[in-house]
């Protein structure tokens, strides 16, 4: 790897919280019925500026219907940990330069150049589905991460039309080419979300959600109280490449989707989000962590639904007289003197469903807590 002289790559969390505010942030922007062009939006962010707040450029794609989603960089301060950047010759020093944008319904991959004006990027490439689909196999590619050995892009949906497995794809970190598929070896892993890893443990760990069909039309009820969606965490080899150990949160726990690995790289644990329970409608975030050499997952947050009138509810809710909470996202706030790993809150004594208060406060008291000590 070339020496690394961009100053937004930092040595750690603290470096990242001392250092100056981004002051453009990027946000994809589509258009629901397909008609307009996706765009790259740039927001200024900087609280000195007149325009703060305010949409200063816009990128427009060639094309519609792409539904712009997750995306990433080619490179940021993880690529300090491992090897497999700028390692092509003749390859460009190592920056956060080109934003890696994938079209989650078209499945095409769309690279932006941020670097000869950051409020305007501009399009050098598109990878279309069926290089994605021929090299890798998958479609409908979602989350990027800049990794050992490549760009990982998680996908949800597989290639020629399947709808499974989906996986992780590999892009060249330099030329953005699809290398092909990461796993070699996945065992009996079919759905796919989120990816991330500990380095220093030799672990990718993967979350699922569900297959396109079961998506792209809008949500079935069916499928949900028939969970049908995906409920487990997924632990691979990352050396090996293979799936070593999948633990079923309990399929009542429906799509199981972000994951946030510790800040630190030496510690061996994180949190997963998990949309809802088809049991009580609660949503739930869990704690993954070493076991001996097992991974042991356990929930340790719970936010219970919100009671509604059922007159008002839709009718796969009506039973349930509430209305969910739906985790979509967990996000991590780090203060600078707390510098340890969070002490489990005890489970609170639970009481009957009918004499509880219908108070939500509690759990988001636990949300607070666990996650800005995190």
């Amino acid at each position: 790897m070339p020496e690394a002289t961009d100053p937004t790559f930092y040595r750690s969390p603290g470096a990242a919280i001392t250092a100056p505010a981004e002051e453009l942030a990027y946000v994809a922007a589509f258009d629901p019925s397909g008609r307009m062009n996706d765009a790259m939006t740039v927001i200024d962010c900087a609280p000195s500026s007149p325009t703060c707040g305010s949409v200063v450029g816009w990128t427009e794609l060639p094309s519609a219907g792409n539904e712009l989603h997750h995306f990433g960089w080619n490179a940021c301060s993880s690529a300090l940990c491992h090897p497999g950047h700028g390692d092509n010759e003749g390859a460009a020093p190592l920056e956060r330069r080109y934003l890696v944008v994938p079209g989650l319904r078209s499945s095409r991959i769309h690279i932006l150049d941020t670097k000869p004006d950051p409020r305007s990027p501009q399009l050098v490439r598109t990878i279309d589905a069926e290089e994605l689909a021929a090299k890798a196999g998958y479609s409908r590619p979602h989350t990027v991460h800049c990794g050992p050995g490549g760009i990982f892009m998680s996908a949800l949906g597989g290639a020629n039309g399947n709808d499974g497995p989906g996986g992780v794809a590999l892009l060249d970190h330099d030329t953005f080419d699809v290398v092909g598929p990461w796993e070699l070896d996945r065992g009996d892993q079919f759905f796919s979300y989120d990816v991330w890893w500990h380095l220093n443990f030799d672990t990718v760990v993967t979350s699922e959600w569900a297959t396109p069909s079961m998506i792209e039309n809008g949500l079935n009820p069916e499928d949900l109280l028939g969970r049908k969606f995906g409920h487990h965490l997924d632990f691979w080899s990352m050396s090996e490449r293979r799936l070593v150990q999948r633990v079923d949160l309990g399929d009542e726990h429906q799509m199981v989707l972000e994951l946030r690995p510790a800040h630190d790289p030496s510690k061996a644990y994180g949190f997963v989000g998990i949309v809802i329970s088809v049991e009580d409608l609660s949503a739930s975030v869990w704690l993954w962590h070493q076991d001996g050499d097992d991974w042991a997952v356990e929930k340790v947050i719970t936010i219970p639904p919100e009671p509604a009138d059922p007159d008002e509810l839709p009718p796969a809710l009506k039973p349930f007289s509430a209305v969910p909470p739906l985790i979509s996202d967990i996000r991590r706030h780090r203060r600078r003197w707390a510098q340890r790993r969070p002490r489990l809150l005890p489970a609170r004594r639970r009481l009957p469903r009918h004499a509880r208060a219908p108070d939500t406060t509690p759990g988001r008291r636990r949300v607070q807590r666990l996650l800005l000590l995190h």
